[in-house]
């Protein structure tokens, strides 16, 4: 039986009437996630290789990866700036990334299971010449195992996405596009070092979504400096005069190295949003989806039509198992998580030379199953009792009952039977709510483990 007891606040949430802007402090992450152990060095290639040797799983998700880590600017709140983007630079990293592509690609872990998603991620992919593009496309569908309905989505900026990267992209076989918006406001896109005017956004996003040749989706961020309600509802009001078919909203979480930071500090430029303010962007945000019957696929992400099915992003971050490709790229085969080298230098030396770009893994938790089921839940909104595997034999659902209750009392769900359906607050802090049962099962794993180890 779990004793609600043993904790604090950061996992049972205040008790405030205003959940929705109080449940916690702030919001700590982008994904929540539980622990994992390290691989020495010395044991990493001899595991690689036991992995990549085995057989895949075909009814078992999984997804391709793809990073492309260069930007010619750094946006400032962006924490994972890797290298400015240069022509050669470009040019020399995508050849190494084609071989890895073929290599990765011809692994007996590879061709004996289907991808279900592919994502090319950055960094900026959209920084590749639009021949890249188009040679990129085709090679994953030319070498990977790719299930029937694919999704294969290319993110990037608007900024220089001509109609020659859009027409040898599709040619490419890439059927989603995915663009970092941001903000349609001038002035706040200045302020976060977006490149372009509202009005050349407007009408470029505009005349991709009516070519209606693939679902174009947009992200914008809540919370950024200058951006006040008002500034939010018109960047949700020109999402909707686009035409552009699925829409993200993510809340602004600034940490590291962000040059923001250092603005904010020296007095040139406003400090972010509050986390009350952000909660109530995110209402308004919740509210005019729900006006314009947006179909909501999780706590972030809605879509116009039904083309727009948002699979990597689902699968990605919850149960299934990722191949990393290139410069940066992390994942997880088999149980074990793992990070390619993030130096270009590194990661170019390691291809020439033949050696693994992989740079350190780690083993999951023994509980990552349940960690998975957790965070798919949380994210779609809604835990379901038959979703979460048994937990030593006995329902996990029933477990979490008495930290379920008293999140349905202070308002941040409710309990309808099966069904832990998330409120408004609840969605708001659904990345805390799954943090929360992930540490409440590693508690009690370890406590278990331990008094087992006494016993014996």
């Amino acid at each position: 039986m779990l004793d609600i007891d043993k904790f604090d606040e950061s996992i049972l949430g205040e008790d405030t009437p205003d959940p929705l802007r109080f449940a916690f402090p702030k919001k700590h992450s982008a994904h929540a996630g539980g622990m994992a152990s390290p691989i020495m060095p010395e044991q990493k290639v001899p595991l690689l290789n036991t992995l990549y040797e085995q057989q895949g799983q075909r009814n078992k998700k999984r997804c391709l990866y793809i990073h492309i880590p260069f930007c010619r600017v750094r946006c400032t709140f962006c924490n994972f700036f890797q290298n400015a983007a240069s022509r050669k630079l470009v040019d020399d990293y995508f050849e190494a990334l084609i071989n890895e592509v073929k290599l990765k690609s011809a692994l007996p872990w590879t061709q004996t299971g289907v991808f279900h998603a592919v994502y090319i991620g950055g960094g900026t992919p959209t920084d590749l010449s639009a021949e890249q593009v188009e040679r990129l496309g085709k090679a994953i569908r030319q070498y990977f195992p790719l299930a029937t309905d694919c999704e294969i989505t290319l993110e990037g900026r608007i900024n220089r996405f001509s109609d020659e990267m859009f027409e040898r992209a599709l040619e490419g076989g890439f059927n989603r596009f995915s663009f970092g918006i941001q903000s349609f406001d001038t002035k706040v896109r200045r302020s976060a070092k977006r490149l372009d005017d509202r009005e050349v956004v407007l009408e470029r996003v505009a005349q991709l979504s009516a070519t209606e040749e693939a679902p174009i989706i947009l992200d914008l961020l809540y919370g950024l400096p200058y951006q006040t309600l008002d500034v939010f509802e018109q960047d949700l009001n020109d999402f909707m005069s686009t035409g552009a078919h699925g829409l993200d909203l993510y809340q602004l979480v600034v940490g590291g190295t962000a040059p923001m930071l250092n603005l904010v500090e020296k007095g040139k430029m406003p400090p972010p949003a509050t986390t009350p303010d952000k909660a109530s962007m995110y209402e308004l945000g919740v509210a005019f989806m729900d006006k314009h019957y947006m179909r909501q696929l999780s706590v972030n992400h809605w879509a116009r039509d039904n083309r727009e099915r948002s699979q990597y992003n689902s699968l990605a971050k919850t149960y299934a198992e990722v191949l990393p490709i290139g410069c940066g790229a992390g994942g997880n085969i088999g149980g074990y998580g793992m990070m390619n080298h993030r130096t270009l230098e590194t990661y170019m030396n390691a291809m020439k030379s033949g050696e693994s770009v992989v740079a350190m893994m780690t083993k999951q938790h023994a509980l990552e199953p349940w960690f998975a089921a957790i965070k798919s839940g949380f994210d779609k909104g809604v835990v379901s009792r038959h979703q979460l595997p048994l937990l030593a034999g006995e329902d996990t659902f029933d477990f979490f009952m008495p930290l379920f209750e008293v999140w349905q009392n202070k308002g941040l769900a409710r309990i309808e039977g099966d069904y832990l359906a998330l409120t408004l607050a609840g969605s708001f802090w659904a990345v805390s709510l799954a943090q929360a049962c992930i540490q409440v099962l590693q508690k009690t794993h370890s406590e278990v483990t331990a008094s087992h180890k006494v016993a014996l």
